[in-house]
This record gives structure tokens, sequence and C-alpha cells, in this order.
């Protein structure tokens, strides 16, 4: 059933409440494809571990528990009332000095000279992955990002936000413009999501993403010219247990309305690939701009495009290519070897190709082999020194071709 929201022009959106178990077919259909947001009920994270331990009775934070689960671990923390370009400064510190904070704050009013501070982007499951916090419910789990970040056992897109009352994250789009769910284990936020699209009419005159999209500032005609044709964003309360999912490419702002503490992935699949390479290539094109000037004096100046955009971005066109052929090659083991039944599984991530089928691996496979293809005939793709691919594309996408053949 519809969740109650306040919208202006955008009526063909608004959010759906997911009450109980839905077949994953249906929210493959109805929102990863349809990119359409959906909050899913409390039952979905009822059996977690961190539901029981992390949450008093009452509701709030377990703090004594988590202190004497987490310590002395250095975690990252942001200053909410500090911008720092469109975010806000990070500090590393041990877990026990934010507790012994957030205690302050809470005894203080919810106030402190020190300002508001937020734990947020800690990679907890890379750091503890023996303390089975949670479990990724099926409808989240065809997860390139973090399957192909495990695979390198570089970098993993899974995180744990903890925040007093008032803490909040500015205007963002998510990182290469993946999906995001976000799951509360206390406390409630509050979601401003807009459409892909709006963000456009939110830029000041200097083309700047707006930092805080309520602020007054935007009422100002000179400097957001645009702001007036945007739409009221879809606004959602969000509740403790309640797993919210942001599409690809909606732009949010959220704010902790109690003392919170959420689970979030980044994650991306075959339904949003196409909206990652083509914000790369975006990405690309804006880095190309930035230093033009230097293009005819530069022999590399393509590769220094490419240095600059991963240091922007995390990723080069090297690097998505490696993403697309570990994703591909996961895929073709699989049927190669697919197990009779989940009880052989042994392994995450066979386990969570099984449970999706192989009709689904086939699935992924057509969509690496369509972006593969579309990058082939890309001329800054071409351009790629040899040596930044370990494997030569054409081959690959026949071995590709093939394993489709078999399936379909």
């Amino acid at each position: 059933m519809p969740r109650q929201i306040h919208q202006q022009h955008c009526s063909s959106h608004f959010i759906e409440y997911i009450e109980r178990e839905i077949p994953y077919s249906k929210f493959f259909k109805n929102y990863l494809i349809s990119n359409q947001p959906c909050m899913f009920s409390k039952k979905f994270t009822e059996a977690w571990n961190c539901r029981k331990n992390w949450v008093l009775a009452d509701g709030k934070p377990n703090l004594q528990r988590l202190l004497h689960e987490f310590d002395e671990t250095p975690v990252p923390v942001a200053n909410c009332n500090a911008k720092e370009y469109n975010s806000n400064p990070k500090q590393i510190m041990p877990f026990k000095e934010f507790i012994q904070y957030w205690r302050e704050y809470i005894q203080n009013g919810h106030s402190s000279p020190k300002g508001c501070l937020y734990l947020k982007d800690w990679h907890m499951h890379r750091n503890f992955p023996e303390h089975n916090t949670y479990k990724t419910p099926i409808y989240f789990s065809s997860d390139w990002l973090n399957e192909y970040w495990d695979t390198i056992e570089v970098d993993d897109y899974r995180f744990v936000y903890m925040g007093p009352k008032g803490s909040w994250t500015p205007f963002h789009a998510d990182v290469f413009r993946s999906y995001s769910w976000s799951a509360n284990i206390c406390g409630r936020k509050k979601w401003l999501l807009y459409p892909p699209g709006q963000e456009e009419f939110l830029r000041d005159c200097h083309g700047n993403l707006a930092y805080d999209v309520t602020a007054p500032v935007l009422q100002d005609k000179g400097l957001y010219p645009q702001f007036e044709e945007a739409c009221q964003p879809l606004e959602i309360i969000q509740e403790a247990g309640e797993i919210i999912f942001v599409p690809s490419g909606w732009h949010h702002q959220v704010y902790n309305l109690e003392d919170t503490i959420s689970i979030n992935h980044n994650w991306l699949n075959g339904c949003n690939l196409d909206v990652m390479w083509q914000f790369l290539q975006e990405e690309l094109s804006s880095v190309q701009r930035e230093i033009e000037e230097w293009r005819d004096t530069m022999d590399t100046w393509h590769q220094h495009c490419q240095v600059i955009m991963k240091s922007c971005t995390g990723i080069d066109y090297g690097e998505f290519a490696s993403f697309l052929r570990t994703i591909a090659n996961n895929r073709m083991s699989f049927l190669n070897s697919c197990p009779r039944n989940a009880d052989n599984c042994k392994d995450l991530l066979v386990e969570s190709l099984f449970a999706l089928g192989p009709q689904h691996a086939a699935f992924d496979l057509q969509r690496v082999l369509h972006i593969f293809e579309n990058m082939l005939s890309n001329e800054d793709f071409k351009r790629l020194d040899p040596s930044a691919l370990s494997f030569k594309p054409e081959e690959l996408l026949q071995e590709i071709r093939e394993a489709i053949r078999t399936i379909v």
C-alpha cells in the first residue's frame, strides 16, 4: 500500500510500502527495472542480531553494549555543523570517544559545543565480519559493487551510521549513481527524495548542486534561477526496523529525527549498469572540459584524464572493464558448475547466485555484454593504454556470448 507523502509536480512518483515478503520477480520488475523507491516493513529486520543487541527495550540505542563490542575501534565521524565543499568534514576517532560524546550530547538536551557529530560511512562489516550483525535481504543480493570489491579485497560499500537526534546528510546522489538500501536499527529518519533529473533545477548559477535543499537561499532567483521549476520532494518518514530502497540517480537529503542507528549498502547490478556507464562517461567529459587547455601540449592527456577521473570518482575506464570481467567470470563459472541445491553452497556468492537462479545469471551476462559492446565503440575506451587492461575484451565477449547461448 502507498505511504502518505507530500508532493507537487511529481505526481507520477510515490513510495509503496511492502508489509510482507513478495516474490523476488515482483521486486525486480516493479522497483529495480522501474527504478522506483519503496519501503519494507520492520518484519524484514526483526530477526537481525543488531535489532536485538544494539537496541534497549525503550527503542533507544544500547550505548553500553555498543561500547563493549567496539571500544577502541577507529571510526569516521562527520561534523554536521560544518560544510566542506558539498559535504561535512570528517575526522577519525576511537569509538568509545564518540559514545562518550553521544551520551553527553543527549544529557545536554541534544546539543554540544563540539557541534552535531555523526558517525557515518563506517565499514563495520568489513572490520568485524564475524559479528553476524544482519543478513542482506534477497531483494538486494544481486550486488555487483560489493561482489567486485570483495573479490579484490580492497574496499566495500557496506556502512553503519550512528547519529544523535538532529544529525543529517546533505543533498547528494549515491556513488556511481548506484542503488542504496538503508535499514533503521533504531530511531527514525526523514528522507527528502527527488526523481532523476530534478537535481538540475537545484543547481546554483555556477552549476553547483545545492548543499541543503531546505535552505532559504534557494528562494533567491539570482543564485538559484531554476529552483521554482523543481517538484516538491517525496517526504518520507522511516520508522525503526524499516528498510528504504533508494533507486539509481534519486538525489536525497536525510535527517535523524531521533538518536538513530542504520545500516546502509550502496549496490548496483544489471538493472542499473547502464546508469553507471552513463555516469562514468559524463564524469570523464567533465574532467576533459576542465583540462582542455592542455590537450595539445600533453602526449598523455587522455591518460591523465583517466587518472583525475579515478581520483574524483573512485574508478576509471580500465577498472570498470575489470569490474565487468569479474562479474561475467563469476556468472560463467556458476553456470558451468551450478550446484544441485543450496546445501552445497559454502561460498556466499555462489549461495546468492543459486538463490537467484541461472536465468538471473544469464540476464546479468546479457547486461555485461551490452555495456561491453558499447564500451568497445567508445572513443575514450579505445584510447586506453593496452597495459591498463589485463585481458582482451573481444575474447571475453566471445566467451560471454557462448555462455548465454548454452542457457537461453
